[in-house]
């Protein structure tokens, strides 16, 4: 479909032919970036079957090779900006759908209340609930228009990586509904005609009835917190390998930088829903106090948060070079590393999480010597060869001197590896 889509753009040009990324047409930015990627897949799948390339360089593998890579370089480099330009056009309409979202969730607080009505009658507690509800409506309303270049509602928990982050999410669904019994509990207060009615509101604000809630909620505040200083701490030491993404999405909430689902933020979710779905059914039954979450319950939360707080400290590792040989095609004799050879980097986390795709792979480079080489891009059908996250192929310049000489590898997250010593011979 991606080929028939890059043959077929041409014809399907209208006004806005995929370029534009002004506000008022996000659908142009994405439709050029949704062209720029089924170019680039055609040229790849092209290049990986042998198709295209020019006489000049055909004769020589080395020179095809680098012919090949900078061709799909430049390609990658046009649709790293089209997505870029996708993704500021999507979240610049993304708070129009935030907002929408938070009055939708109004009105369906209000079918309930208006249905759990039916013969139980109308309470005074079923409008300080509703008049709660509008306040928050309204305050995220107004944060998604201060915010809507970034994302509306959304823009506080996403992150510095352009993702959504889990432990910002938590926290931030602790608050609002934190925030939101206390407006229910004052919106009571102030139709409270009758003396011990005030007293039982006030009472109900007490640590002693709260203290679950209360406990839960500075603990994800606190995980929040710290969480983002740890990764930044981890970044800065070169300990974690960070790369943004074009744009927040949804499954960023239990994957890794990858998209591949993690445990810890998978359980920490679940189990903070879990709980937050118990405090808001006690919040519904008794609505003259904050919502007494049982110490089991909170426990479960607090085991599960600093579940998550261990998984952020035990993610990532800096990337390792493990031998370099001589690498070897079958029929060629066994010999020392001459420059012009190609090399065989064996290693560990050569790839962050995240960069998989041909313009973060194009950045990687390995360091020979006081000579940069860039590695080479090689196209197979749907993917790359080389670079991998655990081998990569690069020539011998020759520009480096015979002898021993230190290679280092430096990934698209700006890592450098550990130096290992190579002998380099005429």
């Amino acid at each position: 479909m991606a080929v028939q889509e890059a043959r077929q753009g041409g014809e399907q040009l209208g006004a806005h032919g995929g370029g534009c990324t002004c506000g008022d047409c996000p659908h142009g930015a994405r439709e050029g970036h949704r062209r720029a990627v089924a170019a680039f897949l055609v040229k790849r799948d092209g290049f990986a079957a042998g198709e295209g390339l020019p006489a000049a360089v055909a004769h020589s593998a080395s020179a095809s090779r680098q012919w090949v890579s900078d061709e799909l370089t430049q390609s990658a480099d046009a649709v790293a900006e089209r997505g870029r330009a996708e993704g500021g056009a999507w979240l610049a309409r993304l708070w129009h759908r935030t907002a929408f979202a938070v009055w939708g969730a109004f009105v369906v607080l209000l079918l309930v209340q208006s249905l759990t009505a039916i013969g139980a009658g109308w309470t005074a507690a079923r409008t300080a609930g509703l008049l709660a509800a509008l306040v928050v409506a309204g305050a995220l309303t107004a944060a998604s228009w201060f915010h809507r270049a970034r994302g509306g509602a959304l823009a506080p928990v996403i992150g510095e990586d352009n993702r959504l982050s889990t432990s910002r999410a938590v926290a931030v669904s602790w608050v609002l509904f934190v925030a939101y019994a206390v407006l229910v509990l004052a919106g009571r207060l102030a139709a409270a005609s009758d003396h011990a009615e005030r007293d039982t509101l006030i009472s109900g604000l007490e640590l002693a009835r709260g203290a679950g809630v209360v406990t839960v909620l500075a603990v994800v505040c606190a995980i929040a917190v710290l969480v983002r200083r740890v990764v930044g701490l981890r970044v800065l030491g070169q300990r974690l390998q960070k790369i943004p993404a074009d744009r927040p999405r949804a499954a960023d909430l239990l994957t890794d930088d990858a998209g591949r689902g993690t445990f810890a933020d998978i359980q920490y979710v679940a189990i903070s829903a879990v709980a937050l779905v118990f405090v808001a059914v006690r919040l519904a039954r008794r609505p003259d106090q904050l919502p007494d979450l049982p110490w089991g319950l909170a426990v479960v939360v607090l085991i599960s948060a600093a579940t998550y707080l261990a998984g952020k400290y035990a993610e990532g590792g800096r990337p390792v070079i493990l031998s370099v040989v001589r690498s070897r095609e079958a029929g060629d004799l066994d010999a020392p590393i001459r420059t012009g050879d190609d090399i065989e980097i064996r290693g560990a986390g050569f790839v962050p999480p995240g960069a998989q795709t041909a313009d973060r792979l194009s950045r990687m480079v390995v360091r020979i010597g006081p000579v940069n080489v860039h590695v080479p891009l090689v196209p197979v059908t749907g993917g790359f060869s080389n670079p991998t996250d655990t081998l990569l192929t690069v020539p011998v310049p020759v520009d480096v001197e015979p002898g021993r000489v230190e290679v280092q590898v430096v990934t698209a997250a700006g890592v450098e590896t550990n130096a290992c010593v190579v002998e380099v011979t005429d």
